[in-house]
């Protein structure tokens, strides 16, 4: 039996969020090992390494709210009367009042203590600041100005300051989604893998937005695509679009080059070597596995050419009222890819005074390297021209939300967030899972997690501004493992995953931030919410009006005989769907190559052939209630079994439906295997037909079944 953990360790575990027990995924109660607490308490900035410091750290834990006059940052929602606690000295007057974002002046009302304290040889008194619910959203600022000395007004006066950010008291829908029974359907694409026979070699914003409007024709009213965070700016390029450099920039290689403006004015001689740049990418749309390295090269050899072309007044303009706008962040950003180009991909290993962005010596070197980091600033402006198009070009089709985004729970481990946000996100310690029925051994993300203390002191600003950049130009966002609002699995280096632990964020803070960026944006907000999940976090994201997510193999009727829930018991608020990335695509889900892979990979804890019955026993409980309800024949193909699947989810009450352009086009191949590294090729898999031939757009436009299957969801079938 492992020893109990030391009563003021615990304490202060538990003042940090630091989670010192759990019940694992097969209800057991488990402790956290001793090492691993102190060792996420020193990832926190807790001394925690002896007693002695465990201690002391304590006694400063209890008096740290005292100490601050104000709390670093309050999120609070509107309409409700909140309290924010002041804390000075006995002999001290303060007048309150709130700054608002659109520079108006509001008086506030406050309280005076009745609780004192002693803290450091002081006697501390406890106010509240009045904070109504009526105030406007926004991001506000609280300031508190305080007369010591004389009270009829001739002592001297400080002012504290505070973000005080107001958000909805819940993220209502769109309004034609809030009638009874109304639903809205979409299709799903990895868009890297989704290529024309115009693109250079990997799917591009041009072949995302004619998706969109081929489905708008269709019905569809969304499309979700992959996140398209930036990736590394020099080969090699991690595969993985749920493992970015940042969240906040976006991936080069979804530009058409064809579509920046400028290109019209290169000269004959360079619009020749833009075609051969282009010539050269395209011959990676006929391989097996796609190239993005080779495809970047020559898409950012071409992007020179037309970068160094000149811009007339009216683009210039618009290229700096960007730059102002993305401020210090896209310098960050841009100037880090350029020191990475030249120092190699872990910026640890780079010369001391340029591992700190805010050493002069990274000034100096932006300076001497000016061009280069206009550059990259100059691709994320075409980006954010191009992604907003699409959005424009999507509503204009007839959608009603158009493109869904995708966040991802983390980042690179040495990537552009973690070199430009320094502390922001604690070291020494990666996200993951802890054991459960999939990965019994835990996973570990190698993503550096957020630290809740730093989020707090930073205003929650970097948070904020990663949330407003991917909801901009969207009509909706799908939050990945949005569980990490709440709490995540830290794995201190060096040890098993399994070894980890749980950190709690504050998640009013979270979620509220969230909703009031999304509100602004008029997006929806889907919370992937699969695996272990404490049962009240979901009724709190469905009271905060955020969606989650159903996919139909896993929906149990946990309530009955826990065998299938039929789709009238699906949840209102969420986004159903037969598949996800992290299984085949549903032709190849319904033949068994998932079992057959895991199996090749050596994945497989039981043998080849008990893993094959219990799969197929899952599938056939599935079938058998499609062949009950009149949807499936009984001597139906797999394209048939997939369209009866799809017209399962469409008598579900699920608010949002969605399509994988994979079923689209009955592609059988994994995308992402879990659980494997290079062992598989994961997201390096074009789209392909059922013959593992890869199907350029065009061709899947043309195709009955596509349209077919899509109207089987559609609410114009």
């Amino acid at each position: 039996m492992t020893p109990a953990l030391p009563t003021p360790l615990v304490e202060l575990a538990g003042g940090h969020g630091v989670a010192t027990e759990f019940w694992d995924w097969q209800g057991n109660h488990r402790q956290v090992e001793e090492s691993t607490v102190r060792a996420v308490l020193g990832a926190l900035g807790v001394a925690a390494g002896d007693e002695a410091q465990v201690r002391q750290s304590l006694a400063d834990l209890r008096e740290a709210e005292w100490r601050r006059v104000l709390p670093p940052v309050a999120v609070v929602r509107a309409g409700r009367v909140h309290r924010i606690p002041v804390h000075l000295p006995v002999d001290v007057e303060f007048t309150a009042r709130v700054r608002l974002e659109d520079a108006g002046v509001l008086d506030l009302e406050h309280a005076r203590g009745t609780v004192n304290r002693e803290v450091d040889g002081a006697t501390v008194s406890q106010s509240e600041v009045l904070v109504p619910g009526s105030l406007p959203l926004g991001w506000h600022q609280l300031e508190l100005v305080v007369t010591t000395g004389e009270r009829n007004g001739s002592g001297d006066t400080a002012t504290h300051t505070m973000p005080l950010v107001l958000a909805p008291q819940r993220l209502e829908l769109p309004e034609f989604l809030q009638a009874e029974g109304e639903r809205a359907w979409g299709t799903m694409t990895q868009l890297y893998a989704m290529r024309s026979a115009e693109s250079w070699g990997t799917g591009d914003l041009a072949d995302l937005a004619d998706l969109a409007a081929w489905s708008a024709g269709l019905g569809a009213d969304f499309v979700l695509v992959n996140p398209l965070h930036a990736a590394e700016p020099t080969p090699p390029m991690e595969p993985s679009p749920y493992l970015p450099t940042t969240r906040r920039f976006v991936n080069p290689i979804y530009i058409r080059v064809e579509d920046v403006p400028e290109v019209a004015y290169l000269s004959a001689a360079e619009r020749q070597l833009v075609e051969w740049f282009a010539d050269d990418a395209q011959r990676y749309l006929d391989v097996d596995r796609l190239e993005r390295d080779a495809v970047f090269g020559a898409k950012e050899a071409a992007l020179r050419l037309v970068f160094r072309q000149g811009r007339s007044m009216r683009r210039q303009r618009a290229l700096h009222d960007f730059f102002e706008r993305e401020g210090q962040g896209l310098v960050d950003f841009a100037t880090w890819a350029v020191i990475f180009g030249i120092h190699g991909p872990d910026w640890r290993e780079w010369p001391a005074e340029l591992r700190d962005p805010q050493d002069p010596a990274v000034t100096a070197f932006r300076e001497e390297y000016a061009e280069q980091v206009e550059f990259q600033c100059w691709m994320q402006w075409v980006l954010a021209e191009q992604l907003g198009a699409v959005q424009r070009d999507a509503v204009e089709a007839g959608m009603r939300l158009g493109v869904m985004h995708d966040l991802a729970v983390g980042v690179h481990p040495h990537g552009a967030d973690t070199w430009a946000l320094g502390d922001a996100l604690a070291r020494e310690v990666t996200v993951g899972a802890p054991a459960d029925q999939y990965n019994q051994l835990g996973q570990n993300w190698s993503q550096p997690p957020w630290r809740p203390d730093k989020l707090a002191e930073l205003g929650y600003a970097p948070y904020r501004d990663m949330i407003r950049a991917v909801l901009r130009d969207a009509g909706g966002l799908r939050v990945d493992h949005v569980i990490g609002l709440f709490r995540l699995w830290w794995i201190p280096e060096g040890v098993e995953p399994r070894e980890g632990t749980y950190v709690r964020y504050d998640h009013e803070a979270m979620v509220g931030i969230l909703m009031l960026e999304a509100h602004r944006a008029g997006a929806v907000v889907v919370g992937e919410d699969l695996g272990t999940v404490e049962p009240w976090v979901r009724d709190y994201l469905t009271e905060a009006g955020i969606l989650g997510t159903s996919i139909l193999w896993f929906e149990k009727d946990y309530d009955g005989d826990g065998g299938l829930l039929p789709p009238e018991g699906y949840r209102e608020l969420c986004l159903a769907t037969v598949t996800t990335h992290d299984l085949p695509p549903t032709a190849g889900y319904l033949q068994g190559v998932h079992i057959d892979l895991r199996h090749s990979l050596g994945l497989l804890d039981r043998s080849l052939e008990e893993e094959k019955a219990v799969d197929e026993a899952d599938r056939e409980q599935v079938l058998a209630d499609l062949r009950r309800r009149g949807l499936l024949r009984e001597d139906a193909g797999v394209a048939e079994q997939v369209e009866a699947l799809h017209r399962f989810l469409s008598f579900s009450s699920a608010k949002l439906v969605g399509v994988s352009v994979s079923d689209l086009a009955q592609d059988t191949r994994v995308i992402n295997q879990p659980g494997t590294d290079e062992e598989y090729p994961n997201w390096r898999i074009p789209l392909a037909g059922p013959e593992g031939r890869p199907v350029m757009l065009e061709e899947l436009f043309t195709w009955r079944s596509a349209r077919r299957l899509a109207r089987t969801v559609s609410r114009e079938a």
